[in-house]
């Protein structure tokens, strides 16, 4: 895995396209720089919902915000309709920030804890010039009523007031009322009970259709992931390792590191003994992000390595319709594999079952 290359983007005018991103932390004269994101790229068209997966630290959140200019990029292009938002003008940029939300994982830290949350949800329409006072209180109303929020007794709290679930819920509220076409959920769900989360990823499945919203949904939730992403990319260290229709890579993966994340789902029977792989018990190998390991950054971990893996990086490359993967050696999910239990195309409400937190 850990391999680079844009064989997987689709071309033509996507919602979103994201080619060799490259994002760095720290160094200087005496010390090397935290390789956060290398090399990744990917693309994501109108109403279409592409789930970001993988283990803490990889830098899936570190993506989101370089995408939102957030986070200084080092290298790579992101282009967001059609316009390169390296070559846009302040004014472009202004514009485009509205068309583009996110949810932070740290919901709460992303509102002032001074304002209420009316003066915090409101505050954006102001700016915008969307309707008058009026028409901006109905809309507040609407969106906290959309997210499980009573909009008669809450709009004077201050965010210490809420829980943390329920600041996920305002969060959502406020990037929705600008009505975005791309929105980046980063760990939307992680604060909530499974009956919010139906409720929240529904409302968000809704969306996607009715406006034709485009999600970066990122997780380590691998049954939510699979629950609302019509495509799944799998990171590990900062690169790409995967990417294919959330329905055939569940089914079907073929990068070694996706396999342990789907091992590590445990099967709902006490009767049953845990599967443990190779790269799994030998996860217990450090390795820094400011030195990481030449050619495939998994390879220590990884039960197939060979020489080659040492020796040349893993070009992303289709080894079924729609399905990429960086791997010399691509393997196959055998049929006595677990199994997540979420279907992609079903109602959130339906489906959503809890998977072991992989994130620790």
């Amino acid at each position: 895995m850990a391999g680079s290359g844009t064989a997987h983007l689709r071309g033509g005018q996507q919602v979103l396209a994201v080619e060799n991103l490259t994002v760095e932390f720290g160094g200087g004269r005496w010390r090397k720089p935290v390789q956060a994101v290398t090399g990744i790229s990917f693309d994501i068209a109108e109403g279409e919902t592409l789930g970001l997966v993988g283990e803490s630290g990889c830098g899936k959140s570190t993506t989101g915000r370089a995408i939102l200019q957030l986070q200084k990029k080092v290298a790579g292009r992101i282009e967001f309709e059609g316009v390169d938002l390296d070559h846009a003008s302040r004014r472009e940029t202004r514009q485009m920030r509205r068309h583009m939300q996110t949810v932070f994982q740290d919901a709460r830290s992303s509102f002032n804890p001074r304002r209420s949350i009316a003066r915090s949800l409101e505050e954006p329409l102001k700016v915008w010039g969307v309707a008058d006072k009026a028409e901006r209180g109905r809309l507040l109303a609407a969106a906290l009523r959309g997210v499980g929020i009573n909009e008669h007794t809450n709009l004077d709290r201050r965010p210490s007031q809420f829980s943390g679930g329920q600041c996920q819920r305002l969060s959502i509220a406020r990037a929705l009322l600008m009505e975005p076409r791309l929105i980046i959920c980063d760990e939307v769900v992680s604060a909530l009970d499974v009956s919010i989360q139906a409720q929240i990823i529904n409302l968000l499945l809704d969306l996607r259709a009715s406006r034709g919203l485009s999600l970066l949904f990122i997780s380590h939730d691998l049954a939510v992931v699979k629950n609302v992403s019509d495509r799944v990319a799998v990171m590990y260290m900062g690169k790409l390792c995967e990417i294919a229709p959330a329905d055939d890579l569940y089914a079907q993966a073929a990068h070694p590191y996706t396999n342990v994340l789907l091992d590590a789902v445990p099967e709902p029977d006490p009767n049953i003994v845990p599967r443990v792989s190779e790269a799994r018990e030998s996860g217990n190998q450090m390795v820094s992000l400011r030195e990481p390991p030449s050619g495939c950054r998994f390879r220590l971990r990884c039960p197939a390595a060979q020489r080659v893996c040492a020796e040349l990086e893993p070009q992303v490359r289709e080894v079924n319709a729609g399905h990429f993967v960086a791997c010399h050696f691509p393997t196959h999910r055998t049929s006595d594999a677990p199994k997540v239990e979420a279907s992609p195309h079903s109602r959130a409400s339906d489906s959503v079952v809890r998977t072991p937190v992989l994130e620790r």
